[in-house]
């Protein structure tokens, strides 16, 4: 990082001081997404992440005068930014991913009425880091991988402040001098967070189970099975690309089935029965670093409207999880920038 701002920087610090909102707009933009990344990858929300960001840019509104420009803007933001979901942690649960969250379900009993309070770890658009910098020297996690699902839940198992050095540290690849300036702390005491955390990170089952798949061949042919497996309503057909003991998770329903078996079980007599199987239309996204698509499905109107988001993941050319996060309102498609209605 630069510890000097740019000239337009300063013109545009000067005039944010004086209220110019539009101003203070301009200086701020080229942070927003990775600043709400950053704030994600320490919450493991979108609603969570974009409600810090928002307070995060009330502080620095609030607080543009006490910027003497020692460091760089980029990491006097994210020392606030950081500060701010530090703070929200203790007013919130840890996230994890669906199926460590309920109990393995049976498909042949009635599903459980939906959770009301989201406790996952929720999707993240892909497209909300591909104009992020490059990743630093130091980095030792890319930006995909960084944004994984399983990546993020493994670092809800981290105390708050061994979460944000690491990310500071390992996924931004900041200097330690750097981390230790935002977190207001030492090297050594930095070096010292940085050690358990990934002490911490090696212990968790999450993590064992990242997998990052670019969509290519193999993959791209097992997709277009997948996809088509789907559309045509045939279980058989998506049983075979299914790793022998595939999770398939629906939040917000708090239940999870398990194996090819129960997850054809489900499938056969819920969604793909005979006489009346689901209609969907299956739009390939890009979500978590994974491949994923955005599922809609026919109403009464015979519209395709937004049901859920698949988030795969792939091990050995079989899928081994689906993660399914149902949609009741279109609004995690809103946050992919989706159409709710196809």
């Amino acid at each position: 990082m630069n510890n000097i701002v740019s000239e337009i920087q300063a013109k545009q610090l000067d005039l944010a001081r004086a209220g110019d909102h539009g101003a203070f707009e301009a200086l701020i933009e080229p942070y927003r997404h990775e600043l709400l990344a950053h704030c994600y990858r320490i919450l493991g929300s979108y609603e969570d992440a974009e409600d810090m960001l928002q307070e995060t840019f009330l502080r620095v509104w609030k607080h543009l005068d006490s910027y003497e420009g020692r460091a760089s803007l980029r990491a006097w933001l994210y020392r606030i930014a950081t500060n701010v979901c530090l703070d929200g942690l203790d007013e919130r649960k840890r996230r994890d991913l669906p199926r460590d969250l309920y109990r393995r379900g049976d498909p042949s009993q009635p599903l459980p009425a939906v959770a009301k309070e989201a406790a996952w770890v929720e999707p993240f658009p892909e497209d909300l880091i591909d104009d992020q910098p490059d990743a630093y020297p130091e980095a030792r996690y890319d930006q995909r991988e960084s944004i994984t699902l399983a990546f993020v839940a493994a670092l809800q198992v981290l105390p708050g402040r061994q979460r944000a050095a690491l990310l500071l540290r390992d996924v931004m690849g900041l200097s330690a001098e750097e981390a230790a300036a935002i977190l207001g702390i030492s090297s050594s005491a930095l070096n010292s967070l940085i050690e358990r955390a990934r002490l911490g990170l090696k212990g968790t089952k999450e993590l064992h189970s990242l997998a990052i798949n670019p969509i290519n061949e193999p993959y791209a042919s097992l997709l277009a099975r997948y996809v088509s497996a789907w559309e045509k309503a045939d279980s058989s057909a998506l049983i075979t690309i299914l790793r022998e003991d595939v999770a398939l998770t629906m939040p917000p329903l708090p239940v999870w089935f398990g194996g090819r078996a129960d997850v054809g079980n489900f499938l056969e007599n819920r969604l793909f029965k005979r006489g009346e199987p689901v209609r969907v239309r299956l739009v390939p996204v890009r979500a978590n670093g994974s491949p994923a698509f955005a599922v809609y499905q026919m109403d009464r109107h015979e519209e395709f409207r937004a049901a859920g988001l698949h988030i795969l993941t792939i091990e050995k050319d079989e899928i081994a999880v689906i993660d399914d996060f149902l949609t009741f309102d279109g609004q995690l498609f809103k946050h992919f920038g989706l159409p709710v209605i196809v």
